[in-house]
């Protein structure tokens, strides 16, 4: 059978399969340090059913396009994207329960591509919406818009470079690393895919969680009802410029506990590090300066407050960190890694009948595949007109190193803090950096930043990005499938199907948001690519503020000497200590509960762990869903005020806006009640009785008296 056929019933030596509504749930090895080549997935190997199917294609990229672009305006809104693998295996699990029924691994498939436009959304407007803010013209293609075939060039070879990197990385890093990387969205797609083949009894835990998690992000979110804050944050008094903040969103939470207390606290201690160190030691010293310091240009440190000083010199640290953090990652990880990638090239020397006796769950695609793919997308790279990608030979040979470097970041990091908190625009940032020196050191940035060096250096950058965001993505999708017991080469064509069906669409969704708002604009602040063009004017004009990338990469280097994973650290320095903390809410719940049970009680640690597992998985799912659904009213409200648009789109739109507005009004009432201090007070006890709620899913439910069902 070749990797494009589709597997619809299975073989006639194949043993007849169970019921998968009788089947329990995932092993409770799903969340033990084991080798993977010992942890049973939920569908054997043995057992051929149903996955790559046409229904499973169609309605992944359905959802991928629809996700897509919800996020692409989102993410020019207000700098996130909501993950959507989650989402995408709800909605899945949904339709095919509406309209028939499907198995555990179509439903894993529609996920696999639905999620494929999430992920390279983010990539997107991270990075080419600075061909809007740079108003860079493209090439016009007959009555396409003439960025189009730009957006769609890059986002075609920059996702599938991250997918395709991602084939013999899977071994070590999904496999492998079972038990070590948790990949914790993964790990929750996975516990939704099985509670939809389950009768509801044994998911209390799992729609719970879903239920409190969008009830909460409902009546929490600033565009919905808007009750209470989603950032409280609070000044130290004595202490000028510390502050210290929390994201109180139920997905972070649910994160934090599926990662557990280690890893939530050192990247916790990045966080303190920036907001309890660096901005009140540059606050300090600022304060006595008379002029603006670069990188900032129009402000005095001493008028600032303390996320302007985050977002002028921090940032900065923080990318240093996650550059070098990354590359010492990469570093240590190299001899497993070339060992996964011989040992995958090995199988080219192998007869196909070899590679066919696999067991199903180990046949990626093939070796042979990868090669050709590979040497494809480099040789598109550099052949492309410069009106498209100018990038030439340098540039593609650049585009397949960095990629395969921050291919292997991203994956690792996403497998420790999840996709959430997976810091592509930092990745993105240190590849700009090193390739605009890289382009003037050989003299093609003579003329400073010039439109077609601005092209050129973004160009390589953005196919990174994409890359990076694509393979975090993938990772968490193939880690889904590791644990349901998927075919892996199939999942590897869905994520290459839903990352070209989600291409096609995102040159018109990025022309149509900056024709109606522009990109870059109040309405559409494009906070990602607004820095990433900031620093490649910095480097090709010569003023970037080297000194605190190099402060940032000494810190990596000194906490790997310590033994720390420095890689962690730098996240949470990178990103704002708000969304730490919240992290670092759950990882106490989770530590609590290794902590309470000792080793004489290892049952009920382990049932009351999955049952966490569940209800957090539960929160991540109901926030991300309402996360969407938000995303897409605002967008249908926003068109609907369109002049050009009449009939019942305008309609619909204008009952949208009318819903959001009604909404608005009942929060504004409400926190007009409140003083600000109040305001902040209220939103920490919103949050504090959420986390009662998984500390009551956790340890206030009574377990069965047999525990020799962990799903019971």
């Amino acid at each position: 059978m070749s990797d494009a056929e589709t597997s619809t019933s299975p073989p006639e030596n194949t043993p007849e399969a169970p019921d998968e509504a009788d089947r329990g749930g995932l092993s409770p090895l799903a969340y033990e340090d084991i080798p993977g080549d010992e942890y049973p997935p939920y569908v054997s190997a043995d057992e051929s059913p149903a996955e790559m199917t046409v229904q499973a294609i169609v309605v992944g990229m359905l959802i991928g396009t629809i996700f897509g672009a919800a996020n692409a305006y989102l993410g020019l809104r207000v700098g996130l994207t909501v993950s959507a693998s989650i989402p995408a295996a709800v909605l899945g699990v949904a339709i095919f329960r509406a309209f028939g029924g499907a198995t555990v691994l179509e439903t894993n498939l529609v996920q696999t591509v639905g999620s494929a436009g999430e992920s390279l959304a983010a990539g997107v407007i991270f990075t080419l919406a600075g061909l809007y803010i740079w108003d860079i013209p493209g090439a016009a293609v007959g009555p396409l818009p003439p960025l189009y075939t730009t957006v769609l060039a890059i986002a075609v070879l920059g996702g599938c470079l991250g997918i395709l990197f991602m084939i013999p990385l899977r071994t070590f890093l999904i496999v492998g690393e079972h038990g070590k990387l948790p990949y914790p969205e993964g790990s929750a797609c996975a516990e939704v895919l099985v509670a939809g083949q389950q009768a509801v009894s044994k998911v209390r835990s799992l729609f719970a969680g879903l239920g409190v998690g969008a009830l909460y992000q409902f009546a929490m979110h600033s565009k919905l009802f808007n009750l209470w804050r989603d950032d409280p944050d609070f000044r130290i008094p004595g202490y000028k410029g510390a502050q210290v903040g929390a994201t109180v969103t139920p997905e972070l939470l649910g994160v934090g506990y599926i990662i557990g207390p280690r890893i939530s606290a050192i990247m916790l201690s990045g966080g303190a590090l920036g907001w309890l160190v660096f901005i009140p030691l540059i606050k300090l010293v600022g304060t006595a300066l008379g002029a603006p310091l670069y990188p900032a240009t129009d402000m005095l440190i001493r008028d600032m407050e303390p996320v302007q000083i985050w977002s002028n010199y921090v940032r900065y640290i923080g990318a240093g960190a996650v550059a070098v953090g990354g590359f010492l990652t990469l570093l240590k990880s190299l001899p497993v890694i070339w060992s996964s990638f011989r040992q995958g090239l090995e199988t080219l020397t192998g007869e196909d009948d070899e590679r066919e006796d696999m067991l199903r769950t180990d046949r990626d695609l093939s070796p042979t595949a990868f090669i050709w793919i590979l040497v494809l997308i480099v040789v598109t790279i550099a052949i492309l007109p410069d009106s498209i990608m100018p990038a030439g030979p340098v540039g593609a040979t650049l585009m397949a190193l960095f990629a395969f470097f921050f291919v292997t970041v991203s994956s690792r990091i996403v497998g420790l803090i999840g996709s959430s908190s997976n810091p592509v625009s930092g990745m993105t940032i240190a590849t700009l950096l090193v390739t605009a020196v890289i382009f003037v050191t050989l003299g093609y940035a003579d003329g400073g930043a010039t439109t077609e060096t601005r092209f050129a250096v973004l160009a390589v950058g953005s196919v990174v990005c994409i890359a990076a965001a694509v393979a975090g993505d993938t990772s968490q999708d193939l880690k889904t499938g590791f644990l349901v017991g998927a075919t892996p080469r199939y999942q590897q064509i869905g994520e290459f199907v839903g990352v070209v069906s989600s291409a096609l669409v995102m040159g018109l969704v990025l022309h149509l948001l900056d024709q109606a708002y522009g990109i870059g604009s109040a309405q559409l602040t494009a906070p990602q690519a607004t820095i990433m063009t900031l620093v490649v004017d910095g480097v090709l004009e010569g003023n970037l503020p080297w000194h605190l990338v190099f402060i940032g990469g000494s810190i990596a280097a000194i906490v790997e000497m310590l033994g720390l994973p420095s890689l962690a650290l730098a996240v949470g320095l990178y990103l704002p200590i708000s969304l730490s903390t919240p992290i670092m809410a759950g990882g106490l719940v989770r530590g609590a509960l290794e902590q309470w049970y000792d080793d004489s009680e290892v049952e009920q640690r382990r049932h009351r762990r999955e049952r966490g597992v569940l209800y957090a998985s539960g929160l991540i799912a109901g926030a991300a869903l309402v996360g969407v659904l938000g995303a897409a009213m605002i967008a249908l409200g926003q068109i609907g005020k369109s002049p050009d648009i009449s009939g019942w789109i305008a309609a619909v739109g204008s009952t949208m806006t009318g819903l959001l507005a009604w909404m608005q009004s009942i929060g504004l009432a409400f926190q007009r009640m409140l003083t600000p201090v109040l305001a902040d007070l209220v939103a920490l006890l919103m949050f504090s009785l959420l986390a009662g709620t998984l500390v009551y899913a956790v340890f206030g439910v009574a377990l069965p008296t047999s525990t020799s069902d962990s799903n019971e």
